[in-house]
């Protein structure tokens, strides 16, 4: 059994979209008050919800083309 290995630039940017996502998400939804007076305004949840969607997004490059590098590497039928 192969165990997978992931990019560390997916793992990292994939966290870090994930942590700008969270308290974005709770902006939105109208509790960021609690966490930091400028996450009163939802239109500052919007901008960090973008923001992990890009960072999770830049992170899904490199994962992908590591998946398509370990397809590539696998013998195929001869022709």
């Amino acid at each position: 059994m192969t165990t997978r290995r992931y990019p560390l630039s997916f793992l990292i940017l994939t966290a870090l979209g994930l942590a700008t996502g969270l308290p974005g998400l709770l902006s939105v939804a109208g509790f960021g008050a609690p966490l930091h007076p400028l996450l009163e305004d939802p239109m500052a949840g919007l901008a960090l919800v973008v923001s992990a969607v890009a960072l999770i997004g830049s992170g899904l490059f490199p994962f992908f083309i590591a998946r398509l590098t370990r397809a590539g590497e696998t013998p195929g039928p001869e022709r």
